[in-house]
């Protein structure tokens, strides 16, 4: 029995490959574009866009901008690194001491907040290059402004900083964090955040299915129905949840607490990731992150979660909370996961303030897209 998927290769191309399951053998065919990569392949570089005064940081921006400082030296060392700022010359001040200066863009740009993974275009790579997919960014669900930040991506694609092809897409309502791809045509998702009311409320489950498999030129979709974090405000997205770390491996957050709120919906969660198949058929390998302990300010418990990591070309870059326990085990989980890869912890208890972590600042590009 043979199975037709989508693999990328280290060069950023995609190549048909027929898998039969029976004997286990691969066989190379025809070339297929484009697709939706994953997050593991090849990348040219991150974007941050950098917090100032007039974002809702502006009573933590010391601290902030500190925490952003260590995600950009981490990613700077490793590849390129556009920041989008209203002051890029502040910016550079702030970090020439310590960031490596060489890798660094700036675009100079107004902006609303921080949430680059939502605000970011999202990439598919083609047989003849990018294509650049602008969506609309309603502030999750229109919670926030984002006048300025939804038009961060028309500005960087007509600069020419993005290389690739611009494709409107603002019909739709989408952010970054709230989709994960295996690059092989498989999605995951959330149905709490895909069905959302206010974001494509016009749009049922089967519409939103179809609109998302055409324009990702997507095999399947995968829906999670259950999960969530209190003081998350993206409507429950899937980097908050659970993530693919290679085609055949998902690694979600576990609460093992009885007491804790989280723990029915989350229960209810890992056993619908046990029902899910790869396209060949197979349980996927599952590696449970583990729940943060309660990170409760002013009253409020804020949406910790060591499923929002970044992957980079040679490293891992994930958040850590304070809490030594917690923090090594996320590091060992993530190592059995990328084994290849370092795994550096960056320590985020000041993100979550805002209800993000470090996955959701930052948006990867692929080969060839920052130059």
């Amino acid at each position: 029995m043979g199975y037709t998927i989508g693999y990328p290769f280290l060069g950023g191309t995609e190549k048909d490959l027929q898998l039969d399951f029976t004997k286990m053998t691969l066989d190379e065919i025809e070339m297929r574009a484009p697709y939706l990569p994953a997050e593991w392949a090849l990348q040219s570089g991150i974007q941050l866009t950098w917090p100032h005064a007039q974002t809702d940081w502006a009573y933590l921006l010391d601290e902030v901008e500190q925490c952003f400082i260590r995600i950009a030296r981490e990613i700077a060392a490793r590849e390129k690194l556009l920041i989008v700022t209203p002051k890029p010359e502040k910016v550079r001040k702030h970090i020439s001491d310590s960031v490596n200066m060489e890798n660094v863009r700036f675009f100079a740009c107004a902006t609303n907040d921080t949430w680059a993974r939502d605000h970011g275009a999202i990439t598919l790579i083609d047989s003849d290059g990018m294509t650049l997919l602008d969506f609309t960014f309603n502030g999750w669900g229109l919670k926030f402004a984002a006048d300025k930040d939804n038009q961060i991506t028309r500005h960087l694609a007509k600069s020419g900083i993005l290389q690739g092809r611009y494709a409107n897409r603002l019909g739709f309502v989408l952010e970054g964090g709230s989709i994960e791809s295996d690059g092989m045509g498989t999605l995951l998702t959330t149905s709490e955040c895909l069905l959302s009311p206010n974001r494509n409320g016009q749009m049922n489950k089967a519409d939103i299915e179809e609109y998302l498999r055409s324009t990702f030129h997507l095999q399947r979709i995968l829906w999670l129905d259950n999960g969530y974090l209190a003081g998350d405000d993206t409507d429950s997205h899937i980097d908050t949840l659970a993530r693919f770390c290679s085609p055949d491996t998902i690694a979600y957050v576990q609460c093992t607490n009885p007491e804790d709120e989280h723990y029915e919906a989350l229960r209810r969660m890992e056993e619908q990731l046990k029902t899910f198949r790869t396209p060949g058929g197979a349980p996927y390998r599952l590696l449970p992150l583990p729940m943060p302990d309660a990170i409760v300010i002013d009253g409020e418990r804020l949406p910790a979660t060591y499923a929002n990591f970044l992957i980079m070309n040679e490293a891992v870059l994930y958040p850590t909370y304070g809490q030594p326990e917690n923090d090594a085990r996320a590091h060992e989980v993530l190592q059995t996961a990328f084994p290849k890869h370092e795994i550096v912890g960056i320590d985020c208890q000041v993100l979550i303030r805002q209800h993000g972590s470090l996955h959701c600042v930052t948006m990867q590009y692929p080969a060839g897209v920052i130059v």
